[in-house]
């Protein structure tokens, strides 16, 4: 670990300890994991509270890795539904369907705060998002007083992975795995049945490349409307679903399969907006 991201942790350490309790916003992610971690290493379990929004947009096998890395850190870990898909904003999914997610978020996250006697609530935001092209997120986060520790210690991305797997911590690694509504063109309705089909989706290409034997790291559904679904992949297992379109066979719900040759691309749907800086 280099003198700079030694410096930083420090900084993120005295940051956390100034708080006096937190809770952190808990997706199970390898930020949010990290956060939780270093707030329990500043502060100790507890004054420390771990909080996992539950809705249609949120993978039940993320939510179940979540509550295990918590109960793992002993921190006390709260399950809050939460309701963006009753937005308007949130369901008609425009280019500022995170800001509004995130407004979700916040909102059912600072009562609970309240009620654990807890004074600041936290969010993994960490310095690479904070200079990204495309985060309206972060913009809903700061209008409702969440705290971002790790973009203000300048934690970058890699420094995080660095520092988590020194501490042991199982997310080290961990693939980025955004909310089910990131999957789903922009401008087509979010609905809990589009999120369910993509979750199916994914989970059965995914058990029939393991089955195959292919281990797979990423994988997205993505799902374009009257013009089926496009399927992002790691790069070296393109060439395995061209040559065994049998694979793609739990996809025939589908109108339309495509696979792209790129392979996967976080946040590929991005691409896609002709104006993104209007969404910061």
């Amino acid at each position: 670990m280099t003198g700079r991201t030694e410096a930083r942790l420090a900084a993120l350490d005295g940051q956390l300890t100034r708080l006096g309790s937190v809770l952190v916003a808990f997706s199970g992610g390898a930020d949010s994991a990290f956060l939780l971690a270093a707030a329990v290493r500043a502060l100790g379990t507890e004054r420390v509270v771990a909080g996992t929004a539950v809705s249609p947009a949120l993978p039940a096998a993320e939510r179940a890795a979540a509550v295990r890395f918590a109960a793992g850190l002993g921190v006390p870990h709260e399950l809050v539904r939460s309701d963006e898909l009753a937005r308007p904003g949130y369901a008609a999914n425009g280019g500022d369907r995170c800001y509004f997610c995130k407004a979700e978020l916040l909102d059912v996250l600072w009562p609970l705060a309240e009620r654990r006697g807890v004074r600041s609530v936290a969010t993994g935001t960490n310095a690479d998002d904070g200079v990204a092209g495309f985060r309206p997120g972060i913009r809903a986060a700061a209008e409702r007083g969440a705290v971002s520790p790790l973009r203000d210690a300048g934690l970058t991305k890699a420094e995080i992975r660095e520092i988590s797997r020194r501490w042991g911590l199982s997310t080290w690694d961990k693939p980025a795995a955004a909310c089910l509504s990131s999957r789903v063109g922009y401008g087509l309705r979010i609905t809990p049945s589009r999120l369910a089909a993509v979750e199916r989706a994914e989970e059965e290409l995914r058990a029939e490349l393991l089955g195959a034997g292919h281990a797979v790291r990423d994988l997205r559904v993505r799902d374009l409307g009257p013009a089926g679904v496009r399927v992002e992949v790691d790069r070296e297992l393109v060439p395995v679903l061209a040559g065994r379109p049998e694979l793609l066979a739990a996809l025939g719900g589908f109108p339309r399969v495509l696979v792209d040759p790129r392979g996967f691309r976080s946040g590929s749907m991005n691409e896609l907006l002709t104006d993104p800086d209007r969404y910061r």
